[in-house]
């Protein structure tokens, strides 16, 4: 069973722990940001690109008119 911290104690216990991480630049924040949204548009222009290959090699194999 759990034992039972009372508020205060467990709010001192989240401080003390949050004082402990290592916080990141604003400029670190930034490039991070940058390198997420560049990958999010690359990834989303290649499976674009798949999806509109593999559409067109099913539509020639089974030789349906879109």
């Amino acid at each position: 069973m759990a034992s039972k911290t009372n508020p205060f104690a467990f709010l001192q216990q989240v401080r003390s722990e949050t004082s402990k991480v290592t916080w990141p630049s604003r400029r670190e924040t930034m490039i991070s940001t940058a390198m997420v949204l560049f990958m999010v548009v690359f990834a989303a222009l290649f499976f674009f690109a798949a999806d509109q290959l593999i559409g067109w090699l099913i539509s020639l194999v089974l030789n349906i008119s879109i």
